[in-house]
């Protein structure tokens, strides 16, 4: 016999708040402003949502883009010295798998474990 999902209203993919910011930091690779508008909204929703488990979400994606884009910001002064080109696809790579990271957690519904750290 079939068993009833645990979860009905459940499937599919969520496009809760943190997947959408997080998918427009994403999309920022193919467009190159949709990291702004995620980051916007990363700040209007972070007050929106203080008690629940989207609001490690906020933090750690608002980290994601502003630590991103301190590191961009070092990396393009330093391509004038060659190093920064090396730098670019490593900060890429590390968004990459940020943004990915908050997108698993926020289909589960659950909070970032360590929304502060540079780290994955």
């Amino acid at each position: 016999m079939n068993e009833p999902a645990s979860n009905p209203g459940q499937s599919g993919f969520d496009f809760n708040q943190p997947t959408i910011i997080a998918l427009l930091y994403l999309g920022s690779f193919v467009t190159g402003v949709s990291g702004i508008v995620g980051i916007i909204l990363a700040h209007v929703w972070q007050g929106d949502n203080r008690e629940n488990w989207a609001a490690s979400h906020f933090t750690y994606l608002i980290r994601t883009f502003w630590i991103g884009f301190a590191a961009s910001m070092v990396a393009f002064v330093l391509s004038f010295v060659l190093i920064g080109a090396l730098l670019f696809p490593l900060i890429a790579i590390w968004v990459v798998i940020r943004s990915v990271m908050s997108i698993l957690k926020a289909q589960k519904q659950e909070p970032m474990p360590q929304p502060e750290t540079l780290a994955f």
